[in-house]
């Protein structure tokens, strides 16, 4: 039995295996493009590597695309073939359990099976991440944080991981409203993982929360080397950069690089989609012409009416659909979104709720019925976080709802909403805030005079 970097058991027999490995965990946790590429020639090596299947399956689920279940699933038949033709350690057969308990449509079942790989392996950040990552599909973020922090001592000043350990601190964190800690603990491991790509991105989401753009810009502008050798990672933290530059006003720079950064690339990845969509969005809010950007984005969306694998990815092709107003793909998946949540299971329920209603209110503020809209997204609101993804990330369908509560005339409630996002934010406002809040007031005025 050999040991890691991250001082855990692996089934390897050579050291060419052992340091490919390596270098996939390391590329993993720096989300690298060099990943599948380690991960390929371990499992070349040794094809009955069974935690090395696991993986592959684990992280093609991470994608949440739906031609990539087929690829997850052959992964965990070599995972059980492997098992059955070795003798895998603990560590090994968990992960190939919670491949096998993704694929079942319980990605919560998954996640306990890698606590219990840190039960009894506390420094396995691989692990680690990993249960950080299907939590962070899962919208879990007081999970995320209870998980790294049990590890976290584990994790002392002598461990090669630290540093990535310390930045899904800052991150759930962040994502738990602790934002000067998860300033601190992001900075600390960028000290000791300059390559970070995560933690770098936690300090600058607690910079949007805070409504500190400059701060943000200046720490992503000065920390090339955490994102540049990123696989498509690095457009996300160009998205930031964006979104930093429309709170400062600058909403031409942040076009700018929606074109040169952002969607150099024209993938369907639904991460991809989610930034660029979501950006568009916030710049049509503020009554930026975005052109026929939407195009491309509807074109890509409009295949995957059927995925149905992660509501903040459907919910993101909804946006790229009502932008570029494709009426057929928009009722396609307004009908699947109602077969998923008559389903049963995790990822249905979610769909139930808040998927119906999110959608709804997204189809009807394209539409130009703020009203609906209003009641629809608002009705989403108290469980929006369960599809995922981040506060930042969200907040687009916060701007949508306040924008339909004030075309709706609803100020009140709008207010509500309003009151709501500032709190979260650490009770700092941002621009939106700011020119919200005007626009009730001198609402309120006109009636008067």
């Amino acid at each position: 039995m050999m040991y890691d970097i991250c001082n855990s058991p692996v089934s390897l027999s050579t050291q060419a295996a052992l340091d490919h490995w390596n270098g996939m965990v390391r590329a993993f946790l720096a989300h690298s493009t060099a990943t599948p590429t380690h991960l390929g020639a371990v499992l070349t090596s040794h094809p009955d590597f069974a935690m090395g299947h696991a993986a592959r399956g684990l992280f093609s689920l991470m994608l949440g695309r739906a031609e990539l279940t087929k690829t997850a699933q052959e992964a965990a038949i070599a995972a059980h073939l492997a098992c059955a033709n070795t003798t895998p350690s603990f560590r090994e057969a968990a992960w190939t359990r919670a491949l096998d308990h993704w694929l079942d449509g319980h990605p919560t079942k998954a996640v306990a099976a890698m606590e219990g790989v840190l039960t009894r392996h506390p420094e396995d950040t691989l692990t680690a991440k990993v249960s950080h990552a299907i939590r962070f599909i899962l919208g879990d973020a007081t999970g995320m944080r209870a998980s790294i922090e049990r590890v976290l001592e584990a994790h002392g000043p002598d461990h090669t991981c630290r540093g990535f350990a310390l930045g899904c601190h800052a991150f759930a964190l962040e994502e738990t409203g602790a934002y000067d800690r998860a300033e601190a603990a992001g900075r600390e491991g960028l000290t000791l993982a300059p390559d970070d790509s995560w933690g770098l991105h936690a300090v600058t989401h607690v910079y949007d929360m805070t409504a500190r753009p400059d701060l943000g810009i200046a720490l992503i502008e000065g920390n090339t080397g955490a994102w540049d050798h990123c696989n498509n990672f690095r457009y996300h933290v160009w998205w930031h950069k964006a979104l930093l530059h429309m709170d400062r006003g600058q909403h031409d720079v942040a076009l700018g690089l929606y074109d040169a950064q952002i969607r150099a690339d024209k993938t369907d990845d639904y991460r991809d989609i989610s930034n660029a969509t979501s950006l568009l969005v916030r710049l049509e809010l503020e009554g930026v012409d975005v052109g026929p950007r939407w195009e491309e984005l509807a074109d890509l969306a409009q295949n995957r009416t059927e995925d149905g694998c992660v509501v903040f990815a459907d919910l993101h092709y909804m946006l790229a659909l009502t932008g570029a107003d494709r009426p057929e793909a928009k009722a396609a998946m307004t009908r699947r979104f109602a077969r998923d949540a008559a389903r049963s299971g995790e990822m249905p329920r979610r769909y139930a709720d808040p998927g119906v209603a999110a959608l709804a209110g997204l189809n009807a503020f394209a539409e130009g019925r703020y009203d609906a809209a209003f009641a629809d997204l608002t009705a989403a609101r108290p469980t929006l976080q369960t599809i995922g993804g981040s506060h930042a990330q969200r907040d687009v369908f916060d701007r949508i709802t306040i924008d339909a509560g004030l075309r709706a005339g609803r100020y009140e409630q709008t207010e509500a909403v309003i009151a709501d996002r500032l709190a979260r934010r650490a009770g700092r406002p941002d621009r939106f805030t700011t020119t919200r809040l005007a626009s009730i007031q001198e609402a309120r005025r006109i009636p008067a005079q």
